[in-house]
């Protein structure tokens, strides 16, 4: 994978297969919204019958979250996230390059609820968390309603490059995930900024706290930002519907937050994402290494 070294050119021949995979993208983008779907569903069988070691994450996931579930119909759920999956790789394609006139249909519902959280200018943290919706559905929110975003820059020169200028220049501001001053200053000048604190990492605000009744290294921040920065904190989520259109919700502020106890808002936090996760179970990011790291006393699950 290329470096983020800034010195190397965005021309080097190190980066042309991700440049000719861009541009076979773009051009896919051009098909019918229905054939890429088709497309995405496909690409997504695929590779959950030809890439193991992801599908072995998504696995021990499931089986840690669905228990009430039988093996068939964990095994029926891996598939269709990687279907899933796959239509998300599509739906970035359209939320970068696509034509307004090319989008598939959307609907947002709850804009009344991000006007009351921001009366008199105040900050809204969008609270959200990462389906394979994010990019398609972060581009219908942003060209309807302002909004901010905290991002990682890809590794790749090329990806970070198209990013940025596709998806992170719409965002106002545009925030580097490890700058929380950069977040605070935004929110207390009245933005709205999309926020996902449910990929817990390493930090002073972590705790090992239950998602889906199981141990898992948990972002116990949002409390801290709110109550720095005053601003109200907002649930928003985003769903693929069964006949092809987008329905973007958001719901109304987190009434009591944050409280004195910062783990206590975390767990409040993870049983709301959890309870939309419920909802299209198959569109939530089951690849990402949810239960590492979690100290001694816990096994590591994906070994």
């Amino acid at each position: 994978m290329a470096s983020r070294d800034r010195s190397v050119s965005l021309h080097s021949p190190s980066l042309w297969p991700t440049w000719a995979g861009v541009w076979l993208f773009r051009q896919l983008c051009k098909l019918p919204w229905t054939a890429q779907v088709r497309l995405g569903r496909f690409f997504g069988r695929l590779i959950f019958h030809v890439v193991r070691l992801r599908r072995k994450i998504v696995s021990v996931n499931l089986d840690l979250c669905f228990p009430e579930k039988s093996r068939a119909e964990r095994h029926a759920l891996a598939l269709a996230h990687y279907e899933s999956m796959g239509i998300g790789i599509f739906e970035t394609g359209m939320a970068w390059w696509g034509p307004d006139e090319k989008l598939p249909p959307f609907t947002i519902i709850g804009r009344e609820n991000l006007e009351a959280a921001s009366e008199g200018g105040r900050g809204a943290l969008l609270l959200t968390a990462h389906f394979t919706t994010l990019e398609i559905c972060g581009r219908f929110f942003v060209d309807n309603i302002p909004m901010g975003g905290l991002y990682r820059e890809p590794d790749n020169r090329v990806i970070a490059h198209e990013m940025y200028k596709h998806r992170v220049a719409k965002m106002k501001p545009a925030i580097p995930m490890d700058d929380l001053r950069g977040l605070l200053r935004g929110l207390r000048d009245g933005a709205t900024i999309w926020y996902a604190p449910d990929q817990g990492k390493k930090s002073k605000f972590a705790a090992i706290l239950p998602f889906f009744g199981v141990p898992a290294l948990t972002n116990t921040a949002t409390s801290k930002i709110a109550q720095m920065s005053g601003a109200a904190v907002v649930p928003y989520f985003g769903f693929r519907m069964e006949d092809g259109s987008y329905r973007l919700e958001i719901l109304p502020a987190l009434e009591n937050f944050p409280t004195d106890d910062a783990n206590e808002d975390a767990i409040r936090i993870n049983r709301l994402i959890e309870d939309q996760i419920q909802r299209a179970p198959e569109q939530y990011f089951w690849m990402h290494r949810r239960f590492k790291r979690r100290g001694k006393g816990l096994p590591n699950v994906y070994r």
